[in-house]
């Protein structure tokens, strides 16, 4: 097993607790609210949302994915911090890959708003090269809902505050 790994740094104009709040602690309210047209719902299968609880993501029909499962590994709420594993549902996973494990970073920056980095790591089946095409899918989703959920934000500034 191979270890790949990739680190994407976004900066926002919003404060780090609000988009722990929105993107992390309310993704189950938020994101399907938000993003009708992707992700029917958010579900606890497991546990409160906490570090060991366990989420499917239902997109709706006629999405190239049909769910996802991802195990919730750390939720920390004072250094907003948020550690999940993938571990079914994605098609890369089921082809390429054991599981791939997220470790997203909320920091303030200077200007008031944040620097946001997310570090990925994809650990591969046997001795599976990974291309970055094969990543490319998962991450446009993954900042779509982030873009989406900051515009909301922007347009909200009372909302999380």
């Amino acid at each position: 097993m191979g270890v790949f790994t990739r680190t994407d740094e976004y900066t926002s104009p919003i404060p780090p607790d609000r988009l722990f709040k929105a993107l992390v602690l309310d993704a189950h309210i938020l994101i399907p609210e938000l993003m009708p047209e992707a992700v029917k719902s958010i579900d606890n299968l497991k546990g409160d949302g906490r570090a060991g609880s366990i989420k499917k993501i239902n997109y709706v029909e006629g999405s190239q994915l049909k769910s996802v499962i991802n195990r919730v590994d750390d939720v920390d709420e004072e250094n907003f911090v948020y550690a999940y594993t993938l571990v079914e549902g994605e098609p890369l996973v089921v082809e390429k890959l054991e599981y791939i494990t997220y470790k997203a970073k909320f920091e303030a920056a200077s200007d008031g708003g944040s620097k946001n980095r997310l570090v990925s790591n994809y650990y591969t089946k046997g001795d599976v090269v990974l291309k970055e095409e094969d990543i490319k899918a998962g991450r446009e989703r993954a900042l779509g809902m982030y873009r989406v959920v900051e515009a909301y934000l922007l347009q909200n500034p009372d909302a999380y505050a």
